[in-house]
């Protein structure tokens, strides 16, 4: 691993050079390549660059131990090598981390469905749930959300809704939350106060650009028709609402939320590329198997991946075994918990695998 991380220390000042070449600095396209290879370089060069430093000084520190030194002197070596001993043992299993192949779209934005799946109406209200909870975190993280379309109920839940979160690292906090998500409480619709259980599904899909999926006009036929629900005086009164085909994987999106027919076909785009690269992942995993799904997290829709049980306040996620009894904070949007763990899980999990950038 020493060697990977001395050749990605001597990318990183390369490309110092090059970003203060003036034949680079004229050129936009380079400029802007360099600049963002070296971001991504940073985190770990730094680390890197720390741990050798760290390293060094603990071998001075050791060479010192074999000199005549007063009893003193000796307690003050001993506990600096300690010191140091700590440190580089912590900058190694960060270098570890750091060093694990990159998600390529853990920076990009995302596209969330959530959709009432068993259970009716009262999983159409937990799937509001679930989309408050998806903001309220998103608030927390600084990020924008903005609906590309929803179809509620006569009670004020989502039969499906799809948005978008734009923020950098969406990804790499919610591609986790793929998968069946079940409620157990007293429906508000229950009379006689028994406990049911509903699911709602999530998907979670990273946003895809045109050069990324590139989607030919000979093959897409866009309809546009009444928007119906939420939207102001335009609802049934203009052909704002679009739907998008894609015609050789038979992949629709509709977009109602806006009032211009530009816009909601532009975000019927979006989630249609995002929707075909999701199908063209899941037709991967599928591909090879066994072997390529993650205890974490396969992507499955159909996979009940957490429990969110009212009774107790309780919050379980199957995956990784983790309880929390604090349920109200969660569905608040204090999710850096669960987050946190789902991300470690998948760090150790690649670990156990050996499975590091440049291996």
């Amino acid at each position: 691993m020493l060697d990977r991380l001395q050749a990605l220390a001597d990318r990183y000042e390369k490309l110092s050079e090059l970003l203060c070449d003036p034949d680079v600095a004229g050129d936009a396209k380079k400029l802007r390549e360099y600049s963002k290879e070296q971001s991504d370089l940073q985190e770990t060069y730094d680390a890197y660059m720390e741990y050798k430093s760290v390293s060094e000084q603990y071998e001075a520190a050791r060479a010192m131990q074999n000199e005549k030194l007063d009893d003193e002197m000796k307690e003050l070596v001993k506990m600096e090598l300690d010191e140091l001993a700590e440190r580089k043992t912590e900058l190694e299993e960060r270098i570890k981390v750091l060093m694990m192949p990159k998600d390529p779209n853990d920076d990009k934005n995302v596209i969330v469905e959530i959709r009432g799946a068993a259970g009716g109406d009262e999983a159409a209200l937990f799937a509001a749930d679930l989309y408050r909870m998806y903001t309220k975190f998103a608030d927390a993280q600084g990020w924008r959300t903005e609906v590309l379309d929803v179809n509620m109920n006569d009670l004020g839940g989502f039969k499906e809704i799809i948005f978008m979160v734009n923020g950098k690292g969406a990804y790499s906090k919610l591609k986790f939350e793929s998968g069946a998500h079940r409620v157990q409480r007293i429906p508000t619709t229950e009379s006689g106060g028994r406990i049911h259980t509903s699911t709602s599904t999530v998907a979670v899909m990273p946003e895809m650009e045109d050069f990324d999926i590139e989607i030919n006009d000979a093959d897409i036929r866009v309809d546009t028709f009444c928007s119906s629900g939420a939207g102001g005086q335009s609802v049934n009164t203009t052909k704002s609402a679009v739907r998008v085909t894609h015609i050789p994987t038979g992949i629709v999106a509709t977009c109602q939320d806006g009032k211009s027919q530009n816009s909601n076909k532009e975000k019927a785009l979006q989630v249609l590329r995002a929707r075909i690269y999701d199908k063209m992942q899941q037709e991967e995993m599928e591909k090879y198997g066994a072997e390529r799904k993650s205890k974490v997290g396969t992507g499955d829709r159909s996979e009940r991946i957490r429990t969110y049980n009212f009774p107790q306040s309780r919050v379980t996620d199957h995956r990784i075994g983790l309880t929390l009894h604090r349920l109200d904070a969660v569905l608040n949007g204090d999710m850096d918990e669960i987050i946190s763990a789902l991300t470690i899980a998948s760090q150790t999990e690649q670990m156990e695998k050996g499975e590091y950038a440049g291996a």
